[in-house]
């Protein structure tokens, strides 16, 4: 499994509408954030688990982006962040540190 780059509004809306049927989850990196790199690395020496789709958003290089979920899930907008979205709602986020793969997992099969 590897990272879906997420870049536009539009697949921000099609990543919605697939919740309905598996959980997505949103990384947003800073690419000039080093805290930020050691989370994605250590997701990804874990293994990006295929029960989810794991989506990438550079929230450098598409801010704006990164400003309409956080909008329209209504959460905090921090760096790193995961947002865990099921069903069309955000069931779960987190940031920095707090970012664990067991806890991720968990929460995409409750």
């Amino acid at each position: 499994m590897s990272w879906i780059p997420l870049q536009s509004a539009d697949q921000l809306t099609q990543l919605i509408a697939q919740s309905a049927s598996k959980p997505q989850l949103i990384f947003k990196h800073s690419t000039r954030c080093s805290i930020s790199s050691m989370v994605l690395h250590r997701l990804e020496r874990a293994g990006l688990n295929d029960q989810l789709d794991w989506h990438l958003l550079d929230l450098i290089a598409h801010r704006q982006l990164s400003n309409q979920i956080a909008d329209h899930f209504d959460v905090w907008h921090e760096s790193p962040q995961v947002l865990l979205i099921k069903q069309g709602e955000c069931i779960f986020d987190e940031s920095h540190m707090g970012i664990q793969m067991a806890e991720i997992v968990e929460q995409a099969g409750s």
